[in-house]
């Protein structure tokens, strides 16, 4: 079985060429579609993995040995400056993923470049479904906002200990000219405590200002 995986495929040629990037399409589909489950994607990003595979195992063919053409692709590649908002870590994961399939598939590794693009996908499938690392559901971001004259040191403490087991000051920023002060708290809900009891409380004590309770920052996904 370990040999079918490490089995070479003559890529020089071009039948060998044909098939290592149809190998690599395929494992690019697989990785798109694994990444598809379960996600909020954009089809730009889902067309890049399915096709990612294939121009890395093409650069891989036509440098196929030679430092002299190996050294050109860099410099054109250096050439390049992409810019791009920061991928989170399962989009990070899967352009790892895509470009490992096509070094394998262009340096031969026909078999293995499928079963790496089919083996990690199904792992990170299982993993979604498992829920696997999924933050509790009663972690939660709370962001109050408090007249200037009202001093947060401490002011909502006895709500704290009722409501939360976990409370974290993360931030205090002022809005509204300066009249206004926002305060950003990482909680961990007490089980069973009821966050309309708590949310009304903390409003008799803000004066009625706006109050925000959430899950915690997308953000924390990035890598």
């Amino acid at each position: 079985m370990f040999d079918a995986l490490l089995s070479l495929t003559d890529v020089g040629s071009a039948q060998g060429f044909l098939l290592g990037a149809l190998a690599a399409f395929a494992a690019g589909l697989m990785i798109a579609f694994a990444y598809m489950f379960r996600s909020v994607y954009t089809r730009g990003f889902a067309v890049t993995l399915a096709l990612l595979p294939v121009v890395v195992q093409s650069v891989i063919c036509i440098v196929n040995g030679n430092l002299g053409t190996g050294v050109a692709v860099m410099g054109a590649f250096s050439l390049v400056r992409f810019r791009s908002a920061p991928g989170g870590a399962r989009e990070i994961c899967s352009v790892f993923l895509a470009m490992a399939a096509g070094l394998a598939a262009g340096t031969g590794y026909l078999v293995l470049a499928l079963a790496l693009a089919a083996g990690v996908s199904l792992l990170s499938a299982l993993l979604l479904l498992a829920r696997f690392g999924e933050m509790p559901s009663r972690h939660k971001a709370l962001k109050i906002t408090i007249p200037e004259s009202l001093d947060y040191t401490g002011v909502f403490d006895d709500i704290f200990r009722r409501y939360t087991s976990r409370c974290e000051l993360v931030s205090v920023r002022t809005t509204n000219m300066g009249s206004l002060y926002r305060l950003q708290y990482h909680i961990l809900m007490r089980s069973g405590a009821h966050e309309k009891e708590f949310i009304d409380e903390l409003r008799c004590r803000n004066g009625n200002l706006e109050i925000a309770l959430g899950r915690m920052a997308a953000e924390h996904e990035e890598l």
